[in-house]
């Protein structure tokens, strides 16, 4: 992650948009106080006139706009509309805030000297602005889908085109009124199934085209459907086999063994097979391509795209052509929610100082990254490939992981260099970063809380927090059951969905009124909950196949080889467990508080697959037996359900008292609260208790 040299805080016009970290922790009643409503909309409207237009969003272009959900109505916020369209905006490569963007000085000019682009964006807004909260949401997409009504919503599918109450399941942000917005940042980003996108913008050397030899990685089966052919992530510039090269591996760390040019083939320059027709890749083997691409995308332009939309709806009336802002005028505050790839996203957003726009404003005034690890997206780079990412046995040298890693300033050894994620020049959004087990295991976590050698500990600067949701995996959901898919555990079930609503409405109220969130939730060297996998005490459950390894990494000195220098490795830790095997630090959702099993965020591939690596980002989940004698006769360590709760009714108490210590510390609303408790109280439920 390389950052911007830009520090320069010139401050906004306008007064109520925060310009550091310390003036973030006013209440906006405070400001409100000082200007009357009247005032508030002539320096809204003063603002607007007054952005420069040098280089920015310069065309807003709305397809439709119909009604959500036939028009029902949400809390007191009523009613809400679909706005789809597309939005056109330019780059002066000269832009001290552009200059970060690999490429960008290659890319095609208009006759003003800039490089322009065209993206997607969906918004879902209030029918009456004036019921909303005139807050942004911006969900930023994952591969092109948006997220956020899966994540705070339970919705129970991914839609890209929402349009009926079960598309945002319990419909939390919008009875708070929110304006969603979500865009196209990846020219790559498959458009199927209404996914977000942007329009490539190629870069070439002088007009003529860039040829490099590059490299891909592979693979059937573990993130998707099993394939028989191979897509590229860039074009080929030949199609003749003599100046590419293919190999395979098992595992991770196997030498490569070279596939002869009669074993494969081009089907086109986008796409290679195996041969002799009909051969099928190897489930979960590692097949390594080397090949002349050309054309690469100046990928680094979707994060400035982002900006300047949420800049544009967050501070102008129209565009250039008079089109209205479609977000309404007098947007307060812009609130940014990522998970995985988007959250990663969200890192290369602040660190490459994209969270300051063309004209000196903050962009988002919080931020919650969930399950990003330590990581950034390899967007900004030639031959960039965004949907990589980093684990055990998947995409590990690739481009992901580089120091800075934490929101706190710290000097790195392994590289000598001294920095932190956020900037600390005036335009940092208040900061909530949320990770489950598996990126402690998976993602390098813990060096988001302790130095790049896992040696001391280091808190959060006051405008950041950080939060580990205990004992749940990567891809936690609601309506998740345990099933074992790849892995050779069962997965982990357990959602930390319920903690993230709880979450966003902490960071709003941070945002809003200055009211801090709770005090980070982490594990710790110093508590010795942060560990070696070696030295993790779990439990020997019979059936269960214990992950004895984690993803490790050093300095990438080269993507395209690839070389990894592990003589001086970073050092990540993680989670240290209790006698069940469920973590002891971080947030315990009532059903780690009070389990009714064993839930982790590592698991392990079985055959087909390649045994013994580490199975993605999946958990695993072992329920505790009934009864004393069926533990015994299992001989499983840990006590049964009746052994440690006695009946059905003692463990409801233990969930209720759970829940009501989770709401006082507002890491749990209390509508959730009452699910918890509702679960506990089930049919379901009590038939886990039945002798």
């Amino acid at each position: 992650m390389v950052h911007s040299s830009i520090r320069a805080p010139q401050q906004p016009a306008d007064s109520t948009v925060r310009c550091s970290l310390e003036s973030s922790h006013y209440p906006e009643k405070q400001v409100n106080s000082k200007l009357s409503i009247v005032a508030r909309v002539a320096l809204f409207a003063l603002v607007a006139t007054a952005a420069p237009a040098s280089a920015r969003l310069t065309e807003i272009n709305i397809t439709a706009v119909e009604p959500f959900a036939d028009g029902a109505a949400f809390g007191n916020t009523g009613a809400y509309e679909r706005v789809k369209g597309t939005f056109k905006g330019e780059l002066d490569p000269a832009d001290p805030r552009n200059k970060v963007i690999v490429n960008l000085d290659k890319a095609p000019k208009n006759a003003a000297g800039r490089v322009e682009y065209e993206a997607d964006f969906f918004i879902l807004r209030p029918v009456d602005a004036a019921r909303g909260s005139r807050k942004i949401l911006y969900d930023v997409t994952n591969r092109g889908r948006q997220y956020v009504h899966w994540m705070f919503g339970d919705s129970r599918t991914v839609r890209n085109d929402p349009r009926a109450p079960e598309d945002i399941g319990n419909g939390l942000i919008l009875r708070r009124g929110y304006v969603v917005v979500a865009n196209g940042w990846d020219p790559d980003a498959p458009r199927t199934n209404d996914g977000l996108a942007m329009k490539p913008v190629i870069a070439t050397n002088g007009g003529a085209p860039i040829v490099r030899v590059i490299r891909d990685e592979l693979q059937s089966g573990t993130r998707g459907a099993q394939r028989e052919t191979f897509r590229l992530t860039h074009e080929a510039a030949t199609l003749d086999q003599k100046q590419a090269k293919l190999s395979v591996r098992r595992n991770e760390a196997d030498p490569r063994q070279e596939i002869p040019a009669g074993g494969w083939a081009y089907v086109n320059a986008r796409e290679i097979r195996l041969l002799p027709l009909g051969a099928k890749p190897e489930a979960g083997s590692i097949y390594e391509f080397h090949y002349p691409a050309t054309n690469p995308r100046v990928l680094g332009i979707g994060l400035a795209a982002s900006r300047d939309l949420v800049s544009f709806l967050r501070y102008e009336a129209a565009d250039s052509k008079g089109n209205a802002n479609p977000a309404g005028a007098g947007i307060r505050h812009a609130l940014a929610f990522g998970r995985s790839q988007s959250g990663r996203n969200l890192r290369d957003h602040v660190g490459l100082g994209f969270n300051q726009d063309e004209s000196a404003r903050k962009v988002f005034d919080g931020v919650i990254a969930h399950t990003a690890g330590v990581g950034g997206v390899f967007l900004n780079i030639e031959f960039g490939q965004p949907a990589r990412t980093f684990t055990q046995h998947e995409d590990h040298t690739f481009p992901e992981n580089a120091f800075p890693f934490s929101t706190a300033r710290v000097t790195d050894p392994v590289t000598g260099k001294t920095g932190s994620l956020l900037r600390n020049d005036g335009f940092d959004p208040l900061w909530i970063e949320t990770n489950t087990s598996t990126e402690y295991w998976q993602k390098g976590a813990s060096l988001l809380v302790t130095d790049s050698l896992g040696a001391r500990d280091v808190a959060h600067p006051d405008g950041a927090r950080g939060y580990l949701f205990a004992s749940t995996q990567h891809g936690g959901q609601a309506w998740m059951r345990s099933t074992p898919g790849n892995c050779v555990n069962n997965r982990n079930p357990h959602s930390p969905t319920p903690a993230l609503r709880a979450l966003l409405i902490a960071l709003d109220e941070w945002v809003s009124e200055g009211k801090a969130p709770p005090a980070s939730r982490t594990p710790r060297l110093q508590d010795g909950t942060l560990v070696a996998p070696g030295a993790v005490k779990f439990p020997a459950i019979p059936g269960i196949v214990v992950a004895r390894r984690m993803s490790e990494f050093g300095v990438l000195k080269d993507w395209i080889k690839p070389e990894m220098d592990m003589t001086k490795p970073y050092r990540p830790l993680v989670t240290q467990v209790d006698a069940d095997g469920n973590e002891i630090a971080g947030i315990r959702l009532p059903d780690i508080a009070v389990p009714l099993g064993t839930h982790t965020g590592w698991n392990l591939y079985k055959t087909p697959f390649p045994e013994g690596e580490l199975c993605d980002r999946d958990g695993t989940y072992a329920p505790f037996a009934a009864t004393r004698a069926e533990r015994e006769a299992k001989n499983d360590p840990r006590p049964s359900l009746e052994e440690r709760y006695g009946d059905h009714a003692r463990y409801v108490r233990r969930v209720e008292e759970a829940v009501k210590r989770l709401v006082a510390e507002r890491l749990l609303l209390a509508e959730d609260g009452e699910l918890f408790i509702a679960k506990a109280m089930s049919e379901e439920t009590a038939k886990r208790f039945a002798r």
